[in-house]
């Protein structure tokens, strides 16, 4: 892979990885331990920093830095993960956005406003930075005070704790700090976890006064420590700097009874010895991938060991484990596991195969006329086995295309979030039916209706909290995504709990425009459906979401355009819900073929209501039916 090709990958990737933050971000608040979700947004931004860093991208670092710094202290616990510092957050997830759409479009420098957005957000971090730092301060000065005299030469493992405690041994490596990292931070964080008994620092890797590198981290640390977590969790507290130091857990001595126990109850179904212990977790997936490393080094010459040994050697695991792994292992046949293969495929490719399959079925159609013709039956029997293994195949290719429509309802959160702080409202977002599957052009482009209707549904559908507790409901209003499979077709709706539509004022609106004859009987249905019309309002006022009539009727022709549907229900007092019908894919057609004198067309299936025979009345041009004609 190339340089740009490696950018490419960063900049798809970085995109993703703000959407996972932005998904943490508007969660968080709602959790009761949020503790998943603040360590899933610090990694983003420290993936993302990280990968800037490879290419240069020293805008991106920069910035990215600073969040990850203020993450880090909202990790441990010295500034609270309040309603604000979630708003200050949000804004410099679009920021770093912006950044990388400018690296994107190859801009060598900030636009004036993206580079003052930048600039005001940076002042807002390091205000909420400043503000605890004597309380950290205080916080981190006992818990990594050094043993006077104590140094990895003399620090004794047994002296910090007894058999009941785990015991790291740890060493940071040199870079640690150029890096970005703290390395107090991580004993801090482990600390989250149990209590820890004991600390002795090794110091013995300080060079001379005059050879000191004060950007060089040169002390390691002994720790005993007290927890019931087990091994991969406390190795998860490392994991940013999993690769810049030595880290070796050694676990308590009854937790090696456990081990040998949960080996013992292990499914009967083939696995290789890492992975029985790490399965068990008496090894993590970090230690075994550095054996297998050491292992794969060796190669095939004398000096290589089996995985079991390379283990216990390293002092990772009990030999004791590993026997009983061992004897785990022969109960059950030696085979490779299962492997999850995916391939990910260019659109175009998946396009070019519909087009041939599309090709496939009408020359199979041709060749069943052939078969038909000639009246030969074998070859009409072949045919048919034929015609069945070419609509199986169009089955198949139709499944590639087909995406969950889960990603699109993830956008609507921030929107929610966003547009309902605007407007003064308190509006949650209820999401359902995400597994729902559809044909991915069919996705991409319904998008923007969807985001017209929930954007609609808060600024019309949702009354003011006051208007809601004089009707005696809460005053937190509800917008609602739901989809599911129908028929041949997906159906989504967006509901909202709100005061429903005025229907004597959308009719009085339609006559007073002309839409409408004056007196005319239309049913609720038909009344709703005035509101698609275009430049069609009855808001009282202009505001920047609605008012000026713009909006509904591109979702109805953007929709008809996807050979959908749009239908309107609506309860007064009680809440509207907009339903929208659409075909699962729009790669092939169904069509009904007909003849009119020596022309064929073909009707798409999913406009024929019925087929009747015609006979027309004796003497005239027109047919009988049921009544009407026709």
């Amino acid at each position: 892979m190339n340089l740009d090709d490696a950018l490419q990958t960063f900049l798809a990737e970085g995109r993703e990885l703000l959407e996972d933050m932005e998904a943490a971000l508007l969660r968080v608040s709602e959790e009761d331990d949020p503790t998943e979700s603040i360590n899933a947004i610090f990694r983003a931004a420290h993936t993302i920093k990280g990968s800037a860093g490879l290419f240069g991208l020293d805008g991106v670092v920069a910035f990215t830095h600073v969040v990850e710094s203020l993450l880090d202290e909202v990790r441990d616990g010295a500034i609270v993960l309040s309603e604000p510092l979630i708003e200050l957050l949000l804004a410099c997830n679009d920021h770093i956005g912006a950044l990388i759409d400018a690296v994107d479009a190859g801009e060598k420098t900030l636009a004036p406003e993206v580079e003052q957005t930048g600039v005001a957000l940076l002042a807002r971090l390091r205000l909420h930075l400043a503000a605890p730092a004597q309380a950290i301060a205080v916080q981190a000065a006992p818990m990594a005070e050094p043993i006077a005299g104590r140094s990895a030469a003399n620090a004794n493992p047994s002296d910090l704790g007894g058999a009941e405690h785990w015991h790291l041994s740890l060493r940071f490596g040199p870079d640690v700090l150029r890096n970005g990292m703290d390395p107090l931070s991580f004993i801090r964080y482990l600390a989250t976890l149990g209590s820890i008994e004991r600390v002795v620092t090794l110091h013995d890797a300080v060079p001379l006064l005059d050879a000191l590198d004060a950007e060089s981290c040169c002390l390691g640390f002994e720790i005993a420590f007290k927890s019931s977590a087990d091994k991969a969790t406390i190795e998860n507290v490392f994991e940013f700097v999993i690769d810049d130091c030595e880290l070796r857990i050694v676990p308590p001595f009854a937790r090696i009874k456990d081990y040998i126990a949960l080996i013992g109850e292990l499914p009967e179904e083939p696995s290789r010895l890492g992975e029985i212990l790490v399965r068990c977790g008496s090894v993590t997936a970090h230690e075994l991938e550095a054996a297998l490393t050491a292992q794969r080094e060796a190669g095939n010459t004398r000096q290589a060991q089996p995985i079991g040994s390379i283990l216990a050697g390293q002092g990772t695991v009990a030999p004791a484990v590993v026997e009983a792994a061992l004897a785990k292992q022969k109960q059950v046949k030696d085979s490779k596991a299962q492997e999850s293969q995916s391939v990910r495929v260019d659109a175009d490719k998946l396009d070019r195969l519909i087009n041939l399959v599309g090709e496939l079925i009408i020359a199979a159609s041709s060749a069943n006329l052939i078969a038909r013709r000639v009246r030969n039956v074998e070859l009409q029997e072949s045919n048919a086995t034929l015609s069945e293994l070419v609509e199986e195949v169009r089955d198949s290719a139709l499944q590639l295309r087909m995406v969950k429509i889960g990603a699109t309802f993830s956008r609507f959160k921030r929107v929610v979030h966003d547009v309902a702080r605007e407007l003064g409202k308190d509006i949650e977002l209820q999401v359902s039916g995400e597994d729902a599957e559809l044909d991915k052009t069919v996705v991409e482009k319904i998008g923007d209706p969807l985001m017209h209707l929930v954007r609609n549904a808060m600024d019309h559908g949702i009354d003011a909290p006051d208007v809601r507790l004089a009707r005696g409901k809460p005053a937190q209003g509800t917008v609602a995504l739901n989809a599911y499979h129908d028929s041949g077709s997906i159906v989504i709706q967006v509901s909202d709990d709100g005061g429903g539509l005025n229907r004597e004022k959308i009719l009085a609106k339609a006559v007073e425009r002309g839409l409408v004859e004056a007196g005319k009987v239309l049913s609720d249905g038909e009344i709703y459906g005035l509101i698609f019309e275009p430049g069609f309002s009855t808001a009282d006022q202009i505001t920047n979401l609605s008012g000026r009539g713009v909006g509904m009727d591109v979702v109805k022709r953007n929709i008809t355009a996807l050979r959908g549907s749009v239908s309107i229900a609506s309860q007064p007092g009680q809440g509207t819900t907009v339903t929208v019908r659409l075909p699962l894919t729009l790669a092939i057609i169904n069509g009904f073929q007909v003849g009119v004198g020596k022309s064929v067309f073909v009707v798409p299936l999913d406009m024929v209501d019925e087929c009747i025979e015609f006979s027309a009345v004796e003497g005239r041009d027109y047919t009988d039916l049921r009544g009407q004609v026709l």
